[in-house]
């Protein structure tokens, strides 16, 4: 899937708060590894996720070889009740 960085950091700063912590334990990955996936760079704690970014505009394109944590931060924005 593409996307640009800057979407990406978008679905990532509407989420509610707690929601990353919501997101790792749904998926049973450390809270770290999902804030990488949004463009954190700290790695001793989490893991290095899979995507590639290429120069563009909106900061970039980005190409997630895993959609699991995009797809489950989307269905929490969509249904805000069952954050």
């Amino acid at each position: 899937m593409y996307i640009t960085f800057d979407e990406l950091r978008s679905v990532k700063h509407n989420l509610p708060t707690g929601s990353v912590a919501k997101i790792a334990a749904s998926l049973q990955i450390e809270e770290q590894t999902v804030r990488n996936y949004f463009g954190a760079k700290k790695y001793e704690n989490g893991k290095l996720v899979d995507y590639h970014i290429q120069p563009g505009p909106g900061g970039g394109i980005v190409e997630l070889d895993d959609t699991t944590i995009l797809k489950k931060a989307q269905e929490m924005l969509a249904d805000p009740v069952h954050t």
